[in-house]
């Protein structure tokens, strides 16, 4: 059998239909679709494919060659496709892309090269000719950089899919590219946010730097993301922010830092941030929020507050509290004590916030706050600890007073009856009160007296300790 070849050229002098449907068998017989007589989709994923077919249907608008084991792309390696809008190079093994090799592509928007984990370096020349590319995706290979004048020729650039690489800073390659919506840069090694790093992105409504190892951010370093509306910083190091950290960025609807070190929050942090409607604290070290921090924040609605070390959240600090419309306050170590009786009365009011367990005073340790009930007295909140001390001490005194009362009593009337059994006169002639009067004298009675003495004291001392029992401070009582 004659096998003939056609030039591109040749082939797109063929009825549409005719050549769509034949050269798509030619270019990948294995598997490949004609969707309609304008538009020719190449599927030729998962084909054991080494190396590039040596032509492509001119009309393709598709071509998809992921999971194959193509390593090398040599200059125009696509030849001219005027069609060609999306391209699809993902999970091979290439390791080096000649500079020039997607020309050709005049018309491509859409690139994917994402798990080629042989790829450390692209050459500045690498997009050249690729005028209209909007969405680019390197995801997932080995680069540790990128040069700083690659994208000079993709001034349609959008989308720039960057996760799990080895950067350690914030490519200077995206400064200045105005056209920037949306930069995916999770999962890398990023240390700090230098001021210089994201200059010129006025247009960028997504940023994504979560799971990265940021521990600095410089001052005025987001100055430039006017339109900035999801910004996630979740899962770093960070243990502080600069004091004005998102000054300016008045788009923002989302803000993430939660799985940081962070322990304290500054009032100025979200001074300008209107349009909140999301925020995440979660996941870090808080002990502290201060006054005023939430009361610009008039369009929130979500606030992520668990897993921190907070054990309290006096009003001021939550303020305005009738815009939000879920918190979560889950495990954090709760002392429910009566700053937060304004955040149970909220809680039954609203009924949108739930799991507050206390950790502390120890009378309601293990409730949760919706449980504990806050006494008055004098129409003041009185603390549960303090409430139920009191209560107890009363008890304990009410209860050793009466035992001492008994013990003076039956003290008093056994030396009344020995006395008595004696023939004194004096005690015949006196009265109750003298008998406790000599009681506690000196040399009354003989050795009685100084008997009965002994006894008492004894019954006045344990009476003092069981009145500090409480206490951590002993005393020492000698009767003589």
């Amino acid at each position: 059998m004659t096998v003939i070849t056609f030039t591109v050229s040749v082939l797109c002098l063929l009825p549409q239909a005719v050549l769509a449907r034949w050269a798509c068998v030619r270019a990948c017989p294995a598997s490949c679709s004609c969707t309609q007589e304008k538009s020719c989709s190449v599927l030729c994923d998962r084909t054991h494919m080494a190396e590039l077919p040596k032509e492509f249907p001119c009309e393709a608008s598709a071509i998809n060659l992921d999971k194959n084991s193509l390593k090398f792309l040599s200059e125009r390696a696509f030849g001219t496709l005027p069609s060609l809008k999306s391209l699809s190079l993902g999970h091979n093994n290439i390791s080096f892309i000649t500079p020039g090799a997607f020309k050709g592509l005049t018309n491509l928007v859409e690139l994917k090269m994402a798990h080629n984990d042989y790829i450390c370096y692209l050459h500045t020349r690498t997009f050249t000719g690729l005028k209209k590319l909007m969405r680019l995706d390197v995801s997932n290979c080995n680069l540790f950089n990128i040069p700083d004048r690659i994208f000079i020729d993709q001034p349609a650039l959008r989308e720039l899919f960057c996760f799990e690489n080895n950067f350690r800073r914030i490519p200077g390659a995206f400064r200045g590219m105005e056209n920037l919506t949306h930069i995916y840069l999770e999962r890398n090694k990023i240390e700090a946010v230098a001021y210089n790093s994201l200059l010129g992105l006025t247009r960028l409504k997504y940023l994504n730097l979560q799971e990265n190892r940021i521990n600095v951010i410089h001052d005025q370093s987001f100055q430039d993301l006017v339109r900035l509306e999801n910004f996630y910083l979740n899962d770093n190091q960070l243990t502080d922010l600069p004091r004005f950290a998102f000054k300016g960025i008045s788009c923002l609807k989302m803000l993430n830092l939660g799985g940081n070190k962070l322990i304290n929050v500054s009032k100025t942090w979200f001074s300008d941030l209107v349009e909140l409607e999301v925020l995440y604290l979660d996941r870090n070290q808080l002990l502290n929020i201060e006054e005023g921090t939430f009361e610009n924040l008039t369009s929130l609605i979500t606030l992520h507050l668990n897993s921190n070390n907070l054990t309290t959240l006096p009003f001021p600090v939550f303020q305005p509290v009738y815009f939000l419309g879920r918190l979560f306050l889950f495990r954090n170590p709760w002392e429910c004590d009566c700053s937060l009786e304004w955040l149970k009365e909220w809680m039954e009011s609203y009924k949108l916030v739930r799991d507050i367990p206390c950790a502390s005073p120890s009378s309601v340790a293990g409730l949760d706050l919706g449980q504990v009930v806050f006494a008055k007295s004098n129409g003041t909140c009185v603390d549960p600890g303090e409430l139920n001390l009191t209560t107890v001490s009363s008890e304990i005194v009410s209860t050793t007073e009466n035992r001492f009362n008994s013990l003076i009593s039956k003290l008093l009337q056994q030396e009344l009856r020995e006395e008595m059994g004696n023939g004194t006169e004096s005690l015949r002639n006196g009265t109750l009160q003298e008998l406790e009067d000599g009681l506690l004298s000196a040399g009354v009675g003989g050795w009685r007296a100084h008997a009965s003495q002994s006894l008492l004291c004894v019954v006045v001392s344990w009476f003092i300790l069981a009145l500090i029992g409480q206490s951590d401070i002993y005393y020492c009582l000698s009767c003589t």
